[in-house]
């Protein structure tokens, strides 16, 4: 039997969803992000949404200017669809190389969505003029419906809405953001070249008891929730599978202690600063390490028809314990400290910085 790698030298990796915020908290969480990530897709839901050009660059300026000094990074920056959004305005920002892709959220299915889209019939001109200038539309795949169990809410999104705009669309490429379910990981590898899919790590390594395990944790809720355990293991088994149309996106969402410890709880779990190593945990763990360079550096930019990254970055095994708090590149005094993903647990990989 061949003996395990001590260490693992990846192209350098990209993260094709994640939430930067802003503020104090982008300063507190940018590095994070930018220390392992050549590229990130940044997503848009911010108070107010990203919905012109102009705002995409002021914001892009904001994240540029925010990056810890000599750290080579490209935040790719998306459009926030709404109802009232213009065609013009997604083409003319493709054309100037500001929006990369345009990412839609069903009102009220997550943080910051409720000036998202409640019809889709509504945003037709946008799904055909993106279709017509290859701009990826990224889709947070749930229903928001009340009388749709939580649980249950992907599946029923893909089946009544996402397969039928697909129909509609058929040259429009699509990924379903941070996808949940068996039936999501169907769906995305019987849907042909257009269609892909991010996967997390949080959603590689629990399912939804962990929400509940002495009460209620609020540091393992998300949006969408994890769900139960036959879907965590399809997830795993489609995320080291080898296929391209599973790439890595973290969606690390970070809330301050003030938001995730609350009568009304915010969905997001901040998993940044240990996104690798949490990844290189479940690919060793599905014997699969020689398939990790792909699922995190190659398949993403196939997809959305940019370069592979030149760099590298190294995986080593040194086993470490996460730290129970995160403070970031700021001060007390500037952003509430945040709880990792894996906080007080060993993680057998460590990232190596150069």
């Amino acid at each position: 039997m061949d003996s395990l790698p001590d260490q693992l030298i990846l192209r350098q990796p990209d993260d094709w969803h994640v939430h930067l915020r802003d503020g104090a908290m982008l300063h507190a969480v940018l590095g994070s992000t930018a220390r392992v990530f050549r590229r990130a897709i940044v997503m848009p839901n911010l108070r107010p949404p990203i919905t012109s050009v102009e705002a995409a660059k002021t914001y892009r300026d904001q994240i540029l200017a925010a990056l810890p000094d000599g750290v080579p990074f490209t935040p790719l920056m998306t459009a926030y669809l709404n109802e009232s959004l213009a065609p013009d305005v997604l083409e003319q920002g493709h054309q100037q190389h500001v929006f990369i892709a345009a990412k839609l959220y069903p009102a009220h299915a997550t943080t910051n969505s409720e000036q998202g889209v409640s019809d889709l019939r509504a945003i037709n001109s946008l799904l055909e003029t993106m279709e017509k200038i290859g701009m990826p539309l990224l889709v947070h795949g749930e229903v928001s419906d009340v009388d749709i169990d939580i649980f249950d809410r992907e599946a029923f999104f893909i089946e009544h809405h996402l397969a039928p705009l697909i129909g509609r669309y058929p040259n429009l490429r699509v990924v379903m953001e941070h996808i949940t379910t068996q039936e999501a990981v169907q769906f995305v590898e019987t849907g042909g070249p257009n269609l892909a899919a991010t996967i997390t790590p949080h959603h590689l390594h629990i399912n939804r008891n962990a929400m509940f395990l002495g009460g209620f944790r609020s540091d393992f809720y998300c949006l969408p929730v994890a769900k139960r355990e036959r879907h965590r293991l399809s997830l795993r088994r489609a995320a080291t599978s080898g296929k391209p149309c599973f790439f890595l996106g973290t969606d690390s969402a970070p809330h301050p202690r003030s938001a995730k410890e609350s009568a009304c709880s915010c969905g997001g779990i901040f998993n940044a600063h240990y996104a690798m190593e949490s990844y290189a945990e479940v690919f060793e763990q599905e014997g699969a390490l020689d398939r990790l360079e792909a699922f995190s550096s190659e398949y993403g930019p196939a997809f959305y028809g940019l370069p592979l990254n030149n760099t590298s970055i190294k995986l080593i095994r040194r086993a470490h314990v996460v730290p129970a708090t995160f403070s970031g590149q700021t001060n007390a005094d500037s952003s509430e400290h945040l709880v990792p993903f894996h906080a007080g647990e060993l993680l057998g990989w460590s990232v190596s910085v150069d």
